[in-house]
């Protein structure tokens, strides 16, 4: 069969190629969904941790796919073998999967469009690019990377734009026979994007988020294959959500650059182009200056910082939701409704500023969601999650499990309820002394209090609990007013001022918490003492005494 020279050259860059992008077509044909289904995609590479602003992406993208009845995938893209962090992959997804992230379809899942890696998608790209070179779209590169330094050196020094373009794209002037003999003579190369762009021109390009963007023309001969064969991100990116078909690219402002150049390849291409949003970087206030959360300065970059502090995922998601979506917090005041799923995101809502990450912020929903769990519920995604990251709080669970869930609910339904926890790390401090073996290891706050006034207190609190039925709650704080008025300790200031004392009643309950707790600061003293039960707090004010 007679092949001209373009398609020589393509099947000798491609040997293994033997169908079409029109085989490919058929293979992957459009999503059966409705026409306002929106498909869209988390495509992170196993790089290290999933970053805080990489889960903002993937949960702007699965509750727009989620709220349109349409797609969300995931798709690794592991073509950067540089970078690539031994079994990262398995933690992105065990990652997701703890916030909650609706996966449709996609990589540990499956489904009709995969592999959803594209380590294994070769096949996909090496047919796109066989056809490319046969049209002439696209062409080997030998130019070595001492070559290309110069050149940005040489540019650098004229004070132009540096990169592969125009008179600097040295290969693209090579003859088809010339790129064939340096392929078989075994000169590695690289496949470059013949760009037809002019820098000084400009395109219109419609940003979901931003608007109406005008971008300068792409004029560079980008690398899409490298010279171990696999392809960069730009030219995957095209392939993979062309015949993926998602409908709307979701990720960060940082890839706005990138746009002429993805516009470029999917008109060269005649591929539809998706819709793109550019979702903004999430930024951190450092000694008043605004910069990118940051991997390396920041440990709240990573999510599994959220995750070993003990917040519930919904926490952060609710946080993300707020800054996704200026209406979203009106919506959850006025509605009372934590439920993301009953609140549909919007493109127009979006700020177009970078958010400043708020950890104040988040540490008051997680409050508030740790409080609004039931308690049965609350207690077993705190054993689950003590299990995992807390020793010393899942031992203290398994001595009286009902015990612990009679402490997590103290105060909830009074009149002016506590809210204790930010998060589930915080638990085991404000706890421990509840706890016979841990309250006997604690050491006492300090305290200006007199040491006989304190052994006069506790001995006197100790008679009183061993003459008196069991505490009723309505009159017991008032009854220990009592007690403490006739040994010296005032109502109040004026009663303090008239009679000249030197204690108040608030002083005759904090030598009480002390004794009870060694802290100055501790659950309401009528639910410890019910709770741990009259003879512990006996034998602890004996100790204290």
């Amino acid at each position: 069969m007679f092949m001209d020279k373009y398609e020589q050259l393509a099947k000798l860059i491609c040997p293994d190629v033997n169908i079409t992008i029109a085989d490919l077509e058929t293979k992957f044909p459009p999503r059966n969904l409705n026409e306002n289904a929106k498909v869209t995609r988390f495509a992170p590479s196993p790089t290290g941790f999933l970053h805080t602003g990489s889960l903002f992406a993937s949960f702007v993208a699965s509750k727009l796919a989620y709220d349109s009845n349409g797609v969300f995938y995931l798709r690794i893209e592991d073509t950067d073998t540089k970078r690539e962090v031994k079994d990262s992959i398995k933690t992105l997804v065990e990652q997701l999967s703890l916030f909650n992230i609706k996966i449709n379809e996609g990589y540990g899942i499956g489904g009709n469009y995969g592999p959803y890696i594209q380590s294994e998608r070769s096949f996909i790209y090496n047919t796109v690019i066989y056809d490319m070179i046969c049209k002439g779209l696209a062409y080997p590169c030998f130019c070595s990377q001492d070559e290309l330094d110069k050149v940005r050196e040489i540019q650098t020094a004229n004070k132009e734009r540096p990169g592969y373009y125009g008179k600097y794209a040295k290969c693209r002037n090579l003859t088809v026979d010339e790129a064939i003999s340096k392929i078989k003579n075994g000169e590695p190369y690289v496949v470059r994007f013949k760009s037809t762009g002019n820098f000084e021109n400009h395109i219109n390009f419609h940003d979901q988020i931003r608007g109406d963007l005008n971008l300068s023309e792409n004029d560079l001969d980008i690398v899409i294959r490298k010279s171990d064969g696999l392809p960069t991100y730009h030219f995957a990116h095209v392939c993979d959500d062309h015949f993926m078909h998602t409908t709307d690219v979701i990720r960060g402002e940082e890839w706005l650059p990138s746009v002429p150049i993805h516009v470029q390849l999917f008109k060269a291409l005649n591929f539809p182009l998706p819709n793109y949003a550019h979702v903004p970087v999430i930024m951190k206030n450092d000694n008043g200056n605004r910069r990118k959360l940051s991997k390396r300065l920041d440990p709240e970059a990573s999510v599994f910082y959220f995750v070993e502090k003990g917040y519930p995922t919904e926490a952060l998601l609710i946080y993300l939701c707020t800054i996704a979506n200026s209406n979203y917090e009106e919506f959850r005041l006025t509605t009372n409704n934590d439920n993301i799923d009953d609140f549909k995101l919007s493109y127009d809502k979006f700020s177009l500023d970078g958010a400043l990450f708020d950890l104040e912020k988040i540490n008051n929903i997680s409050k508030d969601i740790i409080f609004k769990t039931p308690i049965d519920t609350l207690v077993d995604k705190v054993i689950n999650w003590a299990k995992m990251y807390d020793n010393k709080l899942f031992d203290l669970i398994n001595i009286d499990t009902e015990m612990f869930k009679k402490i997590m609910n103290f105060g909830k339904e009074d009149l002016q309820p506590r809210k204790d926890y930010y998060k589930y790390s915080d638990i085991y401090e404000h706890i421990n002394y509840m706890y016979k073996e841990e309250y006997d290891n604690l050491i006492c706050e300090e305290t200006n209090y007199d040491k006989n006034l304190i052994s006069k207190v506790c001995q006197l609190f100790k008679n009183d609990l061993l003459s008196k039925e069991p505490i009723n709650k309505d009159t017991w704080f008032n009854h220990q007013k009592d007690i403490a008025r006739n040994i010296g300790f005032a109502y109040n200031k004026k009663d303090m001022r008239d009679n000249n004392f030197a204690y108040m009643f608030s002083d005759y309950m904090a030598i009480i918490r002390l004794s009870l707790t060694k802290r100055k600061n501790a659950f309401d003293l009528v639910d410890i003492i019910t709770t741990i039960g009259i003879d512990e707090v006996i034998r602890r004010l004996d100790l204290f005494i």
